[in-house]
């Protein structure tokens, strides 16, 4: 017997797709593709090319009910004030923003044409035409102007307002065209404008509670802290979306409760889901689950101004007392990626993949710290659950530490207070990352001599000098090879402890589809409303 098909055509492959979507069992399918002149073997590989060609054509209609993990009374629909999970999820699905990053990290046009500069520092914007609110209203210069603008206005309360002050300048040229002045030149700005913050509300919006944005749904139900309902915005700009008729939002804190609402079909997607809790969901039939690695990292911070951090060995010694692999296997049950003690992770387009990390190697950890003078002293180590997995990333490496008689004493603290009371502060603690979206940010937040979070007092003039010169290029060559080397110098002289990338498990039932990975987080970056459908 041949696996050859005889007299096949893509009119054929339609017409197996369309039994498939009709609810057409196997042994009818296969009766079908044997008529058709396909042998059993290709026959089957026939059905499944066919399956999937099914499941990955979108589907209209539908309800999509999911749970996210955190909520509060203060959640709002407010772009600008925007600060959990909760309050991204539906911003993204009721307003737009000038652009958003794909699921390669590359920035894409959205509500803008096209931005462009000759300089970095001044910026053309052209807006898309035809795009509208949900009021009605169309989509002008002058709401781009005021939606920018409220991020510097203090009374506001804009979560970005710190990235938001570069923005000295702001001209309508015409009523789809927006000039845009930066106190210094940035080429991340069109990347800047991807973040959630800075979606586009109308001109002279004071009232949010309506969320009148241009986005794919509108909004039916908002309750701060309980839910919310947005339905289908039949006038969307874009083609064809969304796919789904309805979208409910909701927040389950429990883990367990989560993934129980999910297998129960009381929702039909679970974010977040705690590794412990996926066991719930391992074997059973009609659930899935997605993992998306998009830079969130807890690491391990050894201030250099104070000791011992203040001695080079030491932080040598405990860069090469880290293991890694055992981190991903055992801290974060294998939801990670081996981190090479830089922030930028490889989500991101300027990752520097030739920078290795350090290898395990307990002998040079013991040279090292023989060389400080630290081997046999008592080391504080300070972790806490509120940085993700830092308790199990200490004992880890304490265990580490004590096969080469070094005493690493981790001191467990609570997590009220953890972050006013120990980070930054402690000579050696941990922190915890969120996913930025360009290296400017990361490094002018955490490791530039006066960034706000220079979480091991890292400062080097030349790596200042770099930063500078990296954000005001427009050449994009020029900028990866900068950032390559800035990433191998926080590599080897910052005192952060990056042993992994940290992955993000959302749970959904089978039936859902369209989701991808985006560098933003899970939930397709918060964004997965617009884009998922229902299969039929």
């Amino acid at each position: 017997m041949t696996d050859k098909i005889t007299n096949w055509t893509s009119a054929d492959d339609a017409m197996v797709e369309c039994a498939i979507r009709r609810g057409a069992n196997r042994r009818e399918l296969l009766k079908m593709l044997l008529a058709g002149g396909a042998a059993v073997a290709a026959g089957g590989v026939v059905l499944g090319r066919a399956t999937q060609a099914v499941a990955a054509t979108p589907v209209s209609g539908g309800n999509l009910k999911a749970a996210g993990w955190s909520s509060s009374t203060a959640d709002t629909l407010d772009p600008a004030k925007a600060s959990l999970s909760t309050d991204y999820v539906r911003c993204c699905s009721l307003y737009n923003r000038l652009t958003f990053l794909d699921k390669e990290g590359k920035t894409q046009m959205e509500l803008a044409e096209s931005f462009d500069s000759k300089d970095a520092k001044t910026w053309t914007v052209k807006l898309r035409k035809g795009v509208t609110f949900h009021d009605g209203k169309d989509l002008t210069a002058e709401d781009v102007i005021f939606s920018l603008k409220r991020h510097l206005d203090k009374a506001v309360g804009s979560k970005v307002a710190k990235i938001a002050a570069q923005m000295t300048g702001f001209k309508a040229v015409d009523k789809s065209t927006v000039e845009i002045t930066l106190a210094d030149p940035n080429a991340d700005l069109p990347t800047i404008l991807a973040l959630h913050h800075f979606m586009i509300v109308a001109d002279g919006t004071t009232d949010f509670s309506k969320g009148n944005g241009t986005g794919a749904f509108v909004l039916q139900t908002f309750e701060p802290g309980v839910r919310s309902v947005v339905t289908k915005n039949k006038n969307y700009w874009k083609s064809g979306k969304p796919y789904l008729d309805s979208f409910e939002f909701i927040a389950i804190s429990d883990d367990s409760a989560r993934v129980n609402a999910l297998l129960s079909g009381d929702i039909n997607f679970a974010a977040s889901i705690n590794p412990r809790a996926m066991k719930l969901i391992g074997g059973q039939p009609g659930f899935e689950l997605s993992k998306t690695t998009s830079g969130n990292y807890t690491d391990l911070n050894i201030r250099l101004d104070t000791d011992p951090g203040s001695k080079a060995d030491f932080v040598a010694g405990m860069k090469y007392l880290v293991n890694r692999e055992q981190i991903v296997k055992s801290a974060l049950r294998g939801l990670g990626e081996i981190g090479n003690d830089q922030p930028v992770s490889p989500a991101n387009i300027f990752h520097n993949a030739d920078l290795k990390p350090k290898a395990f190697d307990p002998d040079k950890a013991k040279f090292h710290f023989q060389k400080a003078g630290l081997l046999g002293q008592s080391i504080p180590v300070i972790a806490s659950d509120a940085a993700t997995s830092s308790i199990d990333m200490a004992v880890i490496i304490q265990a580490a530490g004590a096969d080469i008689g070094m005493k690493l004493d981790v001191q467990r603290v609570p997590s009220d207070g953890y972050w006013d009371n120990y980070w930054l502060k402690a000579p050696i603690h941990f922190g915890n990352i969120n996913p930025r979206p360009t290296p400017d940010i990361l490094f002018s937040l955490l490791y530039a001599s006066n960034a706000p979070w220079n979480e091991s007092q890292y400062k080097s003039e030349k790596f200042d000098k770099l930063l500078v010169e990296a954000r005001g290029s427009l050449d994009q060559a020029k900028r990866k090879e900068i950032y390559n080397q800035m990433q191998v110098m926080v590599s080897e002289e910052a005192g952060t402890i990056i042993p992994a990338y940290i992955s993000n498990v959302d749970a959904l039932s089978s039936k859902v589809k369209g989701l991808e990975a985006n560098p933003l987080g899970g939930m397709m970056g918060y964004a997965m409303a617009e884009h998922l459908w229902l299969e039929a």
